[in-house]
C-alpha cells in the first residue's frame, strides 16, 4: 500500500506539471488567470516558493492583457505580491507603487503603500555603500503615514524609519570620523559642525560633540605658534559646549583632560607673552 501511495503521488505530480507546461505555452489567457490564482493561493497557503515561482511566470505573460478588464486588479496585486513574497524587492516595490496609482480606492491599496516601502527598506543597503534606496523607503513609508496615521501597519512603518534615519546618521557620522582619523581637522570639524546642526536626535549626537572638540584641540597643538593660542580657545568652547551636555558622557573624562591641557597651554601662552 504504502508503494501504491508513492506511485500515484508520482503519478498526479507529473499530470499537474504536465498540465502546467502545456497553459503555459498555449494562448488561453483565461486558463493561465485560474492556473496562475490557484497556483498563488496554494503557495501563500502552503509557503511553497516554488508555486509562487511557477504562478509568476504565468502572471508575466498575462498581466499587461488584463490592465482595465475586472480581473486586473486583483491580477496586479498578486502579480506585486508574488514578487514580495520572493523577496525580489526590486521588482516588488515597483509592482507595488504601480498598484496604488492604478488603483487608488482599492480596499489592497494600503497594503500595497505599505509593501512598496517595506520593499524599498529591504533593499536599502548598508550604511557606507549609495543610500538613494534608504531614502526611497523614508519617503514611501512617510507617504504611508500621511495617508493612514491609524493604518494597520503604523507601528512598523514608524519603526523603519527610524531604522533607516539610524543608518544615514551613521553614514554622515561616520564620514565626519573619517575627517578625523585623515587628521583633516578643519574638515572634520565643519562635517561636526554640521552633523549636530542636521541630527539633533541622533544616537552619535554625543560622539559627535566630542570629536568636534578633540579635533579642535589636535589642530591647535599642531598649529604653527601664532595661531595656537586662538585655536586652544575655540577647542575650549567646544570643550563648555560639550560639558554643557554630556558633563557625565562616555568621552567625559577625555575631555576633562583636554581641558586642562588646553588651560595650561594657555596660560603657559600668556605668561611668555608678558615676559
Amino acid at each position: 500500500m504504502r508503494n501504491l501511495f508513492f506511485v500515484l503521488l508520482a503519478v498526479l505530480t507529473l499530470s499537474a506539471c504536465s498540465q502546467y507546461q502545456k497553459v503555459l505555452k498555449e494562448d488561453d489567457i483565461k486558463a493561465k488567470y485560474e492556473m496562475a490564482d490557484s497556483l498563488y493561493t496554494q503557495g501563500i497557503r502552503e509557503d511553497k516558493k516554488g508555486k509562487l515561482k511557477k504562478s509568476l511566470r504565468l502572471l508575466d505573460q498575462i498581466v499587461p492583457q488584463y490592465r482595465g478588464k475586472p480581473q486586473g486588479e486583483r491580477l496586479a496585486y498578486i502579480y506585486s505580491n508574488t514578487y514580495y513574497e520572493l523577496e525580489s524587492y526590486f521588482d516588488s516595490g515597483y509592482q507595488f507603487e504601480r498598484f496604488t496609482k492604478a488603483y487608488p480606492r482599492s480596499e489592497k491599496t494600503e497594503e500595497a503603500f505599505y509593501k512598496s516601502a517595506k520593499s524599498y527598506y529591504e533593499v536599502s543597503p548598508r550604511y557606507s555603500l549609495d543610500q538613494t534606496e534608504t531614502y526611497k523607503a523614508i519617503n514611501k513609508f512617510q507617504e504611508y503615514i500621511s495617508r493612514y496615521p491609524d493604518g494597520e501597519y503604523i507601528g512598523d512603518a514608524n519603526e523603519y524609519v527610524g531604522d533607516l534615519r539610524d543608518k544615514l546618521d551613521k553614514k554622515a557620522y561616520e564620514i565626519a570620523k573619517q575627517y578625523h582619523h585623515t587628521e583633516d581637522y578643519k574638515a572634520a570639524i565643519a562635517a561636526f559642525n554640521n552633523f549636530i546642526e542636521n541630527n539633533p536626535g541622533s544616537a552619535y549626537i554625543e560622539k559627535a560633540y566630542f570629536y568636534k572638540l578633540d579635533s579642535a584641540y589636535l589642530l591647535a597643538i599642531n598649529s604653527y605658534a601664532q595661531l595656537v593660542p586662538e585655536r586652544l580657545r575655540t577647542a575650549r568652547e567646544y570643550y563648555e559646549d560639550y560639558m554643557k551636555y554630556y558633563s557625565e558622557g562616555e568621552h567625559a573624562e577625555l575631555a576633562k583632560e583636554h581641558s586642562v591641557d588646553i588651560e595650561e597651554r594657555l596660560q603657559t601662552n600668556n605668561t611668555n607673552s608678558n615676559s
